[in-house]
């Protein structure tokens, strides 16, 4: 069974500050070193529970946060900032399980650093109205293809939403919020030991869970301000429905994830204007 695993950052175990996630310093180097552990749990446990291959598509920022000889279970790995899918680049049909790895709850939600996507410019997701993060919104790729997503690892405010999206998908939570820029984490060994065993009783188990399923898949997004729904309505797909409200809506799952991250890529410059 090929396996597919999408790596976050910010759901890492100890990482509580964006001098842990970005840049070059010794904080963002030890916060890379956490994340690898936690991924490479992943792959550990995939490959005990039946996978044949891993690929690891690097999500975080830059998208090169793991050093590629590093990764357990010869798993394959997609970085580089421009991508396609995104998150979800590399995933398919051929694959009959998805994980999500240290992801962190949606934007307005207590997690710590919590955002969707674009911190400046978005506000609020809602899919099928249901608020959501950045698992949600991926698992739409996922639900085009008809892979299964059964695990997600991270705070217990991604976990919770994801679950509530995705319901029977199993979960990894290796940290509680205390507040943004704060949480109570486990130990990391312990982290890695959860995610082990999960990421092994997921794989295992993926044959009898169905991939996610969203009716009508549409994506309601708030934006912090007008001039970005504006940029955001010339995507096809989305429309707008009021000052700062978009519908996203395109022909399959797909198609509405593909307009999602284009009006994110095309707003970008507007959303870094104070």
């Amino acid at each position: 069974m090929k396996v597919f695993l999408s790596s976050d950052m910010e759901g890492t175990a100890g990482v509580v500050d964006w001098e842990q996630c970005a840049g070059d310093g010794p904080q963002a180097a030890a916060g890379r070193r956490l994340l690898l552990a936690e991924v490479n749990a992943a792959i550990e446990g995939a490959v005990e529970g039946g996978a044949t291959q891993v690929v690891v598509n690097d999500s975080h920022s830059v998208m090169r946060n793991l050093p590629p000889d590093e990764l357990a279970g010869q798993a394959s790995y997609i970085s580089g900032s421009h991508k396609p899918l995104y998150m979800m680049q590399g995933l398919d049909d051929s694959f009959g399980a998805c994980l999500f790895v240290s992801y962190h709850g949606s934007v307005g939600a207590p997690a710590g650093l919590s955002h969707t996507y674009s911190p400046r410019a978005v506000t609020e997701v809602r899919l099928d109205g249901k608020v959501t993060g950045e698992a949600g919104i991926n698992a739409l790729v996922a639900a085009h293809y008809g892979v299964p997503v059964v695990l997600v690892t991270g705070d217990d405010c991604a976990c919770a939403e994801t679950a509530e999206l995705i319901p029977g998908i199993r979960v990894a939570v290796v940290k509680q919020h205390v507040s943004r820029v704060a949480a109570h984490s486990m130990h990391p060994v312990r982290a890695r030991e959860l995610i082990r065993e999960q990421a092994r009783a997921a794989v295992a188990g993926a044959l009898a869970v169905p991939p996610p399923s969203f009716e009508p898949g549409v994506l309601e997004v708030s934006v912090r301000h007008t001039d970005i729904a504006e940029a955001a309505s010339w995507v096809r797909g989305v429309d707008r429905t009021g000052p700062r409200q978009l519908r996203i809506c395109g022909a399959d799952r797909l198609a509405t994830y593909r307009s999602f991250c284009a009006a994110i890529l095309l707003t970008r410059t507007i959303a870094q204007v104070v």
